[in-house]
């Protein structure tokens, strides 16, 4: 299987022409970029799960109409939380012709089978938002320990001093087991920890959820709240690391009537930027996930093209200048295994009720949605 399909002439043409469209602006590339031919090239997309509604929404169609735009053929599977589905998906897509893939990884062990099958048929592989352990993977994905950051950042300065709980995510992602604390303890909850100011009440390793699921983050909650009202003891705050969670976070203090301290997430989720508004969540990191989808497409073409990974860079104009430098090139990601990738990494957007129109702006969500259930006698700026 030949992956140098694309001339270095039309990949210019492809990125000049999705440039030009684009303005610096949350759209997806015009359809001019279609007239750069990228026929010959076939990306295959691996989602782990449809479960988190941003994929569907976002990241999936910006993906694609990059794709799509430059003349590729874009083909994708969900493998909705199943480890042997998505190797079973990867095998599949190479089966239909991918000449590139990118993969979401439901685990990023599980996962290098095919990898190793991907690379034993010289198909470079693209390892998205979720980090995958390989030097030879290009890593597409948000700096999550800047997330983990302005989630702490945020709630540390609500709540300076009380009675925390943190809220993992899947165990087997590494963004919930390393990239994120980290930004926790950046931010200093480490050293409140350590001072004594701050108190975790369900342990210094929080408590993980499988496979990010909301219904488990509110069970798990539950548990929480009912521990900390048996002790009579008063939660101040919640670090919660994605907005799945926080959902399962909402519904355990709902459900339990105990009312609404600051809580975090991260991916600018509708239900939750709604949640933002309401005051039921403090902050939602927004992760843009159409200029992401966008970045992978763009670097998947460039990558069919036969580009070297190393060097590839996406020019002014392609991504929003709120996310990335004007142009964006590969830099080095040094791994918790202590691996070097070549990777692009975005810049995350902290939402509060302060600055909720930022959302409504990039698309992410309509006025109407945001402010569903609102109280006009303190809604925020975006809502009134």
């Amino acid at each position: 299987m030949s992956i140098k399909r694309l001339t270095a002439f039309t990949l210019s043409a492809v990125f000049v022409a999705a440039a030009c469209s684009s303005g610096g602006s949350s759209s997806a590339p015009s359809a001019a970029a279609s007239s750069a031919s990228g026929a010959d090239c076939t990306v295959g997309m691996s989602w782990n799960n449809f479960q988190q509604p941003r994929w569907a929404a976002h990241d999936k169609p910006n993906m694609q109409k990059t794709v799509e735009d430059a003349g590729g053929t874009f083909i994708d599977a969900d493998a909705n939380l199943s480890n042997e589905q998505q190797l079973t998906d990867v095998d599949t897509l190479i089966s239909k012709g991918a000449d590139v893939l990118i993969l979401l990884a439901q685990d990023t062990q599980a996962i290098l089978p095919a990898v190793q099958k991907a690379k034993d048929a010289g198909i470079p592989v693209v390892a998205y938002d979720r980090l995958i352990e390989d030097s030879s993977v290009l890593y597409v994905s948000f700096d999550n320990v800047a997330v983990g950051r302005a989630e702490a950042e945020a709630i540390l300065a609500k709540v300076p001093t009380g009675n925390y709980v943190l809220i993992k995510g899947d165990p087997g992602d590494p963004n919930a087991s390393t990239f994120l604390p980290k930004g926790w303890d950046d931010a200093g909850l480490a050293a409140k920890v350590a001072s004594g100011d701050i108190v975790l009440l369900n342990g210094p390793d929080g408590t993980f959820t499988d496979a990010w699921a909301t219904e488990k983050a509110q069970s798990n909650m539950e548990a929480i709240i009912d521990k900390a009202v048996a002790d009579g003891t008063t939660i101040d705050a919640i670090l919660a690391e994605n907005d799945s969670t926080a959902l399962g976070v909402v519904g355990a203090l709902t459900a339990k009537s105990y009312g609404y301290p600051p809580l975090s997430g991260q991916d600018g989720d509708p239900a939750n930027l709604t949640n933002v508004a309401q005051g039921k969540q403090y902050v939602d990191v927004w992760k843009n996930a159409n200029e992401l989808g966008k970045a992978a497409g763009a670097a998947a073409l460039a990558l069919c093209g036969g580009a070297d990974m190393a060097s590839l860079a996406l020019p002014a104009g392609l991504i929003d200048a709120a996310v990335a430098p004007d142009v964006l090139t590969v830099t080095d990601f040094v791994t918790p295994g202590n691996n070097t990738m070549n990777s692009f990494i975005l810049k995350p957007t902290p939402l509060t009720a302060e600055n909720l129109q930022l959302a409504v702006d990039g698309n992410q969500i309509s006025k109407e949605d945001l402010c569903k259930g609102v109280d006009p006698a303190s809604a925020p700026a975006a809502c009134q």
